[in-house]
Order: C-alpha cells, then sequence, then structure tokens
C-alpha cells in the first residue's frame, strides 16, 4: 500500500492534482467562514452587482490563494501545506477585523455592502497586501 501511495505522490500530474483538490475545497471553506463573519451575503451582494462587495471578495479569494501558493513552496506534504495555509488564514481573519477596528469614523461591512468602491478596494488590497507578508513568513 505504501508503494502505492508513494508513486502517486512522486507523479507530478497526481500531486498537483492532490494540492489543487485540497486547496480548493479548502478555500470555499475559508470564503464560507468570511461570509459568515460579514454582516452581509457576498454572493447575494454580487448577484445584485455590489461592485465593493466583488472586490472585497476577490480580495479574500486572491489572498487565501496566495497563502496556499507560498504554504504549497514551502512545504513538502500536503498536510503541512493545508496547516500553514490554514494559520495564515486565521492571521488574514486578524486583518480583517484589525482593518474594522482601526476605522472608527464608518463601519467597513456597512460601507461595502452599501457599494461604497473605494473601501471594498481598500478591503481586496489589504486582503492581498496581507497575504504576502503572511505568506513571506510560512515555514
Amino acid at each position: 500500500m505504501n508503494q502505492e501511495v508513494d508513486f502517486m505522490m512522486n507523479n507530478i500530474y497526481l500531486n498537483t492534482l492532490a494540492f489543487f483538490s485540497v486547496a480548493v475545497v479548502a478555500l470555499v471553506l475559508f470564503m464560507f467562514v468570511f461570509n459568515l463573519i460579514t454582516k452581509y451575503n457576498d454572493w447575494d451582494e454580487i448577484k445584485k452587482g455590489n461592485l465593493a462587495v466583488a472586490m472585497a471578495t476577490s480580495g479574500k479569494i486572491f489572498g487565501i490563494c496566495n497563502l496556499f501558493r507560498f504554504a504549497i513552496l514551502n512545504n513538502d506534504t500536503i498536510l503541512e501545506s493545508v496547516v500553514w495555509a490554514s494559520f495564515g488564514f486565521l492571521l488574514l481573519l486578524v486583518a480583517y477585523f484589525l482593518f474594522e477596528l482601526l476605522t472608527p469614523y464608518f463601519k467597513i461591512d456597512e460601507e461595502i455592502r452599501n457599494g461604497n468602491k473605494a473601501v471594498g478596494l481598500i478591503s481586496m488590497v489589504i486582503s492581498i497586501s496581507i497575504s504576502y507578508v503572511i505568506g513571506a513568513s510560512v515555514a
């Protein structure tokens, strides 16, 4: 049995498929968590054409995938990659809450839900930028 598993993980196509599959499942799970913590439904707002939500959501998707990129590059196994990407995701959540906390003049989620494209853009750039900082520190 171990020989078959070793063969499959040494096959670059199967290895890529395995990492891809796990990353996609984790992306869906992480986006579900993000959707739970925002005060609006990402996909309902996007369906309505809310560009601010689309930008903020795009930043989250890019940020999560970027964390996986770094985790895959810097770790040998799928499990290690998932652990580091999950830790990075938790840090991305912390950054999300800090962004809300550090803007006392208005509520980020309300502005994004109301279609404020400037806030949506800043949210997107923060998610992307922070993912690079987190990713650079992934062991």
